[in-house]
C-alpha cells in the first residue's frame, strides 16, 4: 500500500502520547514506531512534513525533526526526499502488506510454535506418493472432498480411536485454518456469536472476526492447579444456555496457548449442554497427537455425533504439508463441500497422497518427536525458573508452548522491546479479546536447547530493562500489541 498520512489523521492516531516521562521527540518517535508495528499506520505511507506536523501538534519543528531522525535511525522511516519519509520495517528490502508475516533477519522467532518436518518420514511419504500419482493422472485432478485414499486413512484413524467414521464423514482441507474458515462460512452468519475459550488461538479469533461473527469469550481458570479445573465448564454451560451462540470453537487437546487437556467428564458434560442449547461444538484437534504426559482421553466426537472435528498434520508432522480435515456427519460434510467450492476446488493431489501415508503410520515419527519435546519442555521450564523466578509458569501436559503469568501487566512492552535483544514475541493480548492478557506471554519449546537458552536470556534482559525504567513502562502502557503472525 502506498499513499500519505495527513497531520490531523496522525494526531488522532497518536492520542495522548506526551506523558512527559521522556523528551518529547523520544515519546513521539516511540508512539509512531508502535503504530507502524501494530499496523495502524500502514507500510510505505508518507508521514506528514515536519513543518505541518509541528504546527498541528503545537510543537517546535526541531522536536518533530528529531523524532523523524530517530525513526530513520531505527529503520522505521525511509530517508525519502526532505522530510517526507515513508514508513517501513527494519531489515526489509521491499514493502510488505503487513508487519510480522516473516521474522526479520537476525531475530529468533518465538511467535511461532511449529516444528520442522519429521524429515525422513515425510520425505519417504512423498517418494511413495509419486509412485501412486500415475493412477490419478487420467482424472481432472479436482478433488473437492479430498483424495479417497486420504479420506479413508483419516476415517480409519478416528475409528481406531473409538469413533466409528466413514470416508463420507471426512472433508480434506488445506490445513486447519482453511477448515475453520469453511465451517464458519457454513454454520455462522454475520453477527452470530461464537463461544471461545479465553485465551484462545489467535488465528481462530481472527477468522471468527473476519467472518463477521462476534467472539463470545469464556475465561479459563487463570493458572491451573491441583485444586482448580482446567476449564470452567459451569461458565461454558451457562453461556450456551443464556447467550445461545451459534457455535463454539474449542481446543480441548493440549490447548493453545496453555497446554491443558480437558477431562472426559468435562467433555461429556459440555457435549450434552451443547446439544440441549443448539450450539454446534467445533473442536480443534490439531495438537492431540502431541501428548507429552500420556494422558488418555476420548475424542470429543465420541460423546456426540453433532461435534465437528478439525484436524491437521501441521503440528505433528510438518506445516508445509498444508493438509487438514473436517470430520462431521455426512449431511454437514455436503454443506461444507458446497461452501468449499466457492473458495477453491480442492487441494494438491501429491500432498494428499503423501498425507495418506503419514496418517496410516501416524505414530511412526512421534516417539522421537515427543521425547525431544519433553526434553525441550524441561529445559525451558528450568531456564524460566532460574532466570525469571517471578514469572508464574504453568506446566503444559502436551502441545508446544508454555503459558506464563508475568508479575506486572507488561506483555506488550516486552514484545516491543524484545527485538532489541534478538527475539520476536507474540504479546499476550494477541490470544484474547478486548486487550486481555497483558499479564501473560506464550513461550514455545519447539527450539533446540541452545536457542531456548538464548531466548530466555533475551526475555530476562528485556524484563530487566522494563524493571529499571518505570517511565518506559508508562510510555508503552497504552500501546496495542505489535501485529505479528502467530502459529
Amino acid at each position: 500500500m502506498s499513499g500519505s498520512l495527513n497531520p490531523t489523521a496522525l494526531v488522532r492516531l497518536l492520542g495522548s502520547w506526551n506523558s512527559g516521562a521522556l523528551p518529547a521527540y523520544r515519546e513521539l518517535a516511540d508512539v509512531v514506531r508502535l503504530l507502524v508495528m501494530d499496523g495502524r499506520i500502514p507500510l510505505d505511507v508518507a508521514l506528514p512534513s515536519e513543518r505541518a506536523l509541528a504546527q498541528t501538534l503545537g510543537l517546535s519543528r526541531t522536536t518533530v525533526t528529531a523524532a523523524y531522525a530517530s525513526l530513520r535511525e531505527q529503520g522505521f522511516l525511509t530517508a525519502g526526499q526532505g522530510s517526507r519519509g515513508r514508513t517501513c520495517i527494519p531489515h526489509r528490502t521491499a514493502p510488505v502488506s503487513a508487519p510480522g508475516l516473516a521474522v526479520p533477519e537476525g531475530l529468533l522467532d518465538l511467535a511461532y510454535a511449529s516444528l520442522p518436518a519429521a524429515g525422513e518420514v515425510v520425505h519417504r511419504a512423498f517418494a511413495d506418493a509419486l509412485t501412486e500419482l500415475p493412477a490419478l493422472l487420467p482424472g481432472f485432478g479436482y478433488e473437492a472432498v479430498g483424495v479417497p485414499a486420504l479420506r479413508e486413512a483419516i476415517a480409519d484413524k478416528y475409528t481406531a480411536e473409538g469413533v466409528p467414521t466413514t470416508p463420507g464423514q471426512i472433508l480434506v482441507t488445506s490445513g486447519a485454518q482453511h477448515a475453520l474458515n469453511i465451517v464458519l462460512r457454513t454454520l455462522a452468519g454475520k453477527q452470530d456469536r461464537v463461544m471461545v475459550e479465553h485465551p484462545s488461538y489467535p488465528n481462530a479469533l481472527d477468522a471468527i472476526r473476519a467472518a463477521g461473527c462476534k467472539p463470545l469469550p469464556v475465561a479459563l481458570p487463570l493458572i491451573q492447579s491441583s485444586t482448580s479445573p482446567a476449564w470452567d465448564i459451569d461458565a461454558m454451560v451457562a453461556t450456551m444456555n443464556h447467550q445461545r451462540p451459534a457455535m463454539a470453537y474449542l481446543v480441548p487437546d493440549f490447548h493453545n496457548p496453555t497446554g491443558r487437556i480437558m477431562s472426559d467428564l468435562q467433555r461429556r458434560r459440555l457435549t450434552r449442554a451443547a446439544t440441549a442449547s443448539g450450539t454446534i461444538l467445533v473442536v480443534d484437534e490439531t495438537l492431540r497427537g502431541l501428548n507429552l504426559d500420556g494422558v488418555r482421553t476420548a475424542p470429543m466426537s465420541a460423546y456426540s455425533p453433532a461435534v465437528v472435528s478439525i484436524g491437521s498434520l501441521s503440528k505433528s508432522h510438518w506445516a508445509g504439508l498444508r493438509t487438514g480435515w473436517i470430520r462431521a456427519d455426512e449431511a454437514l460434510i455436503a454443506r461444507f463441500v458446497s461452501t468449499r467450492t466457492v473458495m477453491d476446488l480442492g487441494g494438491p493431489v501429491v500432498e494428499q497422497l503423501a498425507a495418506a501415508r503419514l496418517v496410516r503410520s501416524f505414530a511412526e515419527p512421534l516417539d522421537a518427536r515427543l521425547e525431544e519435546l519433553r526434553n525441550n519442555r524441561e529445559t525451558l521450564l528450568g531456564l524460566l525458573s532460574e532466570h525469571l523466578p517471578k514469572w508464574d509458569v504453568e506446566r503444559p501436559r502436551g502441545g508446544l508452548t508454555v503459558w506464563c503469568r508475568l508479575p506486572t501487566p507488561c506483555s506488550t512492552a516486552l514484545t516491543v522491546l524484545a527485538p532489541d535483544f534478538g527475539v520476536r514475541l507474540a504479546a499476550g493480548p494477541r490470544f484474547g479479546v478486548g486487550g486481555a492478557f497483558e499479564h501473560y506471554l506464550r513461550v514455545p519449546y519447539t527450539l533446540p536447547a541452545a536457542q531456548l537458552e538464548f531466548a530466555v536470556g533475551a526475555l530476562r534482559a528485556a524484563q530487566n530493562k522494563l524493571d529499571a525504567s518505570p517511565h518506559l513502562r508508562r510510555t508503552l502502557k497504552s500501546a496495542r500489541p505489535p501485529a505479528v503472525a502467530v502459529a
